[in-house]
């Protein structure tokens, strides 16, 4: 028994005129490229405390002391790692109106920092009001 089939023929992809597009689209981009010439990079060095001389204190602020290891002091008060959220609070409660400054040392670790700024943030005490100092080591 012999079944009907239909005779269909293989669809043929012009492979020529494909690698004459790719050809021009290639030109096209390395004509088009625009490269990247190498930029000097600036070296800016901010002026720091010892550079200004003032003999006028404008506002009395309680102090948040970071040193070289990452150690954390509220005035003189030393604070456990992972707490200084709760004592900002606490802090802002007994001293309320009192502002804050944020004195770092330069070693310290911008991670450090940065948990310094968010647990300001989640005590409720906007970073832009506490300035920072950062102290060079001798």
């Amino acid at each position: 028994m012999q079944f009907h089939r239909i005779k269909t023929q293989r669809s043929q992809l012009a492979v020529i005129p494909m690698i004459d597009i790719l050809f021009v689209l290639l030109v096209f981009f390395i004509v088009s490229t625009s490269f990247k010439k190498p930029r000097d990079v600036l070296r800016i060095e901010l002026p720091t405390v010892h550079e200004i001389p003032s003999d006028t204190v404008k506002d009395v602020r309680s102090t948040i002391a970071l040193d070289a290891k990452g150690d954390i002091t509220l005035d003189t008060l030393k604070v456990p790692d992972g707490l200084l959220e709760s004592y900002l609070a606490a802090y802002q409660k007994q001293n309320p109106g009192r502002k804050l400054e944020l004195e770092a040392d330069k070693e310290v670790p911008l991670e450090r920092l940065l948990k310094v700024w968010d647990s300001l943030t989640k005590a409720g005490i906007p970073i832009k009001d506490v300035p920072a100092r950062i102290k060079v080591s001798k």
